[in-house]
């Protein structure tokens, strides 16, 4: 029996019939177990970006960890912000929040151009409003994202995140002496074959909780194996409340400004990626409305995060997976998620307990996560007609574009800032070339050829019952010839 049939949400004034699939409502342990599930998933990247600005700072190890708490903080309200949602405010979709990767080379410039951390705080609040100023505008692209755009952004997400599961699975960290080591890799495996175990149980509620099982179970073996160490979990504070203004007062530089309004519109455009995917996903409609509000909910987190020392915040890409292979659409499992980040970040012992799990074990679950995400797209690509158009150039092109910053990740070094900027992320080089090309030969056919390439897929092809019944058996064609079986041309009537 599905384990989910009795939640739903009885108490509900709304009519069955109209009850959205991310409104169903689960009870309290599968809310935190799920809500785990997905902060595990995205732990590591969240506490990237602050670990990276925070050596390029040169900040002192204390500062370096309210920096990463503050960070946690900010993601559980914009995460609560994006799936709960206020008036003209969040998507109210399962979307994890968290601070952006993309803004990590535009932040350590910063630091390098003299602006210091309040320069940084600065330019995000700043260039954030503007982007609150200009999400209307946004919001009004739903129209150019069909399955054959959403179906390739969908499939990069999944493609471009494998390597952030490689990297795990090899350890986490390109300078230890174990990087790439084969327990390092034996231990990614086994979390892998525990997710694939599981998965394959009859119990739905075990299935859907493969990932989270998968890596408490895998973090056990790495205990025994030497790599996993909670003997400091206790040293440190345990209570700790994110200070407003503790790194200072934002200072505003237009030439920084600028810079991040550069990251801003690269967040815009990938915010709009992953809501219509996820809403693709989950199976609800995401009109310009409601990714209007989605995309004020990012800019609206964004202007508060500086006030406590974090980033921009954007949906995480990698939770999107984790719809996937659970199942569990519902938003206020991720809503959970929040709450769950908010603890983390004024409780840094919870934090520390997480920072325990070792990354190879998540780089096995990873695995099956990502790849999932690029199987979705791909089945959203499979709804797609390539009969007699241009279609698949569209697909070849985009997902190529995508992968490019995934291939090779200097590819942009020596383009101008702004353009490597918004194509050294895949997601955003994906949506940018597919938007465009879909425009180009499906919306302004003018000048297409009669004869289009040899990317186009061949028409079906259909015969007669009366061409059918004149053929033999032993007939061949040759040459656009037709002979029988003894060789004899079999002459071709006139059209009269």
């Amino acid at each position: 029996m599905d384990s989910r049939r009795h939640t739903v949400n009885t108490n509900s004034t709304v009519p069955a019939s109209e009850l959205r699939p991310e409104d169903e409502k689960l009870g309290l342990g599968a809310n935190l177990a799920y809500g785990l599930q997905h902060v595990l998933t995205m732990y590591g990247g969240i506490v990237a970006v602050p670990l990276i600005v925070a050596e390029a700072a040169g900040m002192s190890a204390a500062d370096a960890g309210l920096l990463i708490t503050a960070c946690l903080f900010m993601g559980g309200v914009a995460t609560l912000l994006q799936t709960l949602g206020i008036p003209f405010f969040g998507s109210r979709l399962p979307l994890v929040q968290g601070v952006s990767f993309a803004g990590v080379a535009t932040m350590v410039s910063i630091l390098q151009t003299g602006g210091g951390l309040p320069g940084i705080l600065g330019a995000v609040m700043a260039s954030a409003v503007l982007g609150l100023l200009i999400a209307p505008v946004f919001s009004k692209v739903t129209r150019f994202f069909p399955p054959l755009v959403n179906g390739c952004v969908i499939t990069v997400i999944g493609l471009s995140l494998i390597p952030v599961a490689a990297h795990w699975a090899m350890g986490g960290n390109a300078r230890a002496a174990d990087y790439g080591s084969m327990s390092n890799i034996a231990l990614a495996g086994i979390s892998l074959v525990i997710v694939l175990g599981l998965s394959k149980v009859g119990s739905a509620a075990i299935s859907r909780l493969s990932i989270l099982l998968s890596i408490v179970l895998g973090t056990v073996v790495a205990v025994f194996m030497g790599k996993a160490d909670f003997s400091r979990v206790l040293e440190g504070a345990w209570f700790a409340i994110p200070t407003p203004m503790h790194f200072g007062m934002p200072t505003f530089n237009t030439a920084a400004i600028l810079s991040m309004f550069i990251v801003i519109l690269v967040i815009l455009v990938e915010t709009s990626a992953d809501v219509l995917a996820v809403g693709d996903i989950v199976g609800t409609r995401v009109d310009s409305r409601r990714l209007g509000d989605g995309l004020r909910a990012d800019m609206l987190s964004s202007i508060v995060a500086p006030v406590f020392g974090a980033f921009t915040q954007s949906a995480f890409a990698q939770n999107v997976g984790l719809v996937v292979v659970t199942g569990v659409k519902s938003r206020y499992v991720v809503a959970y998620s929040g709450l769950i980040l908010i603890a983390l970040g004024v409780l840094p012992i919870m934090g520390r307990v997480v920072a325990c799990v070792p990354p190879s074990v998540l780089g096995g679950a990873g695995l099956v996560l990502f790849g999932t995400v690029a199987a979705s797209g791909i089945r959203t690509l499979s709804k797609v007609d390539y009969n007699n158009n241009m279609n698949l150039i569209v697909v070849a092109a985009a997902v190529g574009a995508g992968l490019i910053p995934v291939v090779a990740p200097k590819f942009y070094a020596q383009f101008p800032d702004w353009f490597a900027t918004i194509f050294h992320s895949g997601i955003s080089a994906t949506a940018l070339v597919a938007i465009l090309l879909n425009l180009l030969f499906n919306h302004f056919k003018q000048g297409n050829s009669d004869q289009q390439s040899v990317f186009v897929a061949a028409s079906d092809r259909t015969l007669s019952a009366q061409v059918l019944a004149s053929l033999y058996d032993g007939d061949v064609v040759i040459d656009g010839r037709l002979y029988d079986k003894n060789g004899k041309l079999v002459p071709v009537a006139s059209a009269h």
